[in-house]
């Protein structure tokens, strides 16, 4: 498909090597900005995802429970606790 505006991710980082995470995450955050390519991304890696997101949206048992710019996500006591390790 050429000149997509939408790219959907789920699970991109699943089973793969640290530094080929980091590739991946580095090429995606390239995607979006020199091409202006979209990217809605499913993630587990909650703490990579939210240093390359713009927004980000917490989703617990199928519902959003949580949402805002990955700042305001990043900074919040429950999810560092939850799903960052602070």
């Amino acid at each position: 498909m050429g000149q997509p505006r939408l790219l959907l991710l789920d699970e991109p980082s699943f089973g793969l090597a640290p530094l080929v995470v980091k590739e991946i995450f580095f090429i995606l955050r390239r995607i979006n900005t020199e091409q202006g390519v979209s990217i809605l991304l499913v993630e587990q890696n909650a703490g990579l995802s939210l240093r390359f997101a713009s927004r980000a949206y917490v989703v617990e048992n199928g519902r959003v429970v949580l949402a805002g710019t990955a700042d305001e996500i990043k900074s919040n006591d429950a999810v560092r606790r939850a799903y960052l390790g602070d």
